[in-house]
């Protein structure tokens, strides 16, 4: 694990309770924002689910990777030891709906599995690779909660 990767997710965690405390924005709620909520709120949540994977260990290669070929991105492309990961990001600031990872459901699995494929042919090598999911909710008590599910999914 970096120390390095650990005090930035703890950093982050920081200032996103600072936000919420301070109504939405961490420099106070004066401060416009350009993104729309739902797409500032996926944002930060994948900038927490990357320092997350860093701290566990992740070598990460790519984020944001979308498809030539058809509509796709893979939110996190890392290393986890000698295994490939593809990682789909899914946050969430209300318990409605039920959990982040729940929102991946089949169609998005197959999105993100055909430009997995896309991936690994650009690669040009063999290797092992697996889905795993980040959820990242929103707890008034904790803050945010964050938790990687490993081999979410499997190919169809």
């Amino acid at each position: 694990m970096s120390l390095f990767a650990g005090w930035m997710y703890r950093a982050l965690l920081w200032k996103e309770r600072q936000r919420a405390r301070h109504g939405g924005s961490a420099d106070g709620p004066a401060k416009a924002r350009p993104l729309a909520a739902h797409l500032d709120t996926g944002r930060r949540g994948e900038t927490l689910a990357y320092w997350y994977l860093r701290q566990a260990g992740y070598k990460v290669v790519a984020r944001n990777r979308s498809s030539d070929q058809q509509a796709g991105e893979l939110d996190l492309v890392a290393w986890d030891g000698p295994v490939l990961s593809f990682v789909e990001v899914k946050t969430r600031t209300t318990g409605a709906g039920g959990p982040p990872e729940a929102a991946v459901k089949s169609v998005k699995q197959q999105r993100i599995t055909q430009t997995a494929k896309e991936y690994l042919r650009r690669l040009g090598r063999r290797v092992t690779y697996r889905f795993d999911i980040v959820s990242v909710s929103w707890d008034a008590e904790i803050g945010y909660h964050v938790r990687l599910t490993k081999d979410a999914f499997k190919e169809r």
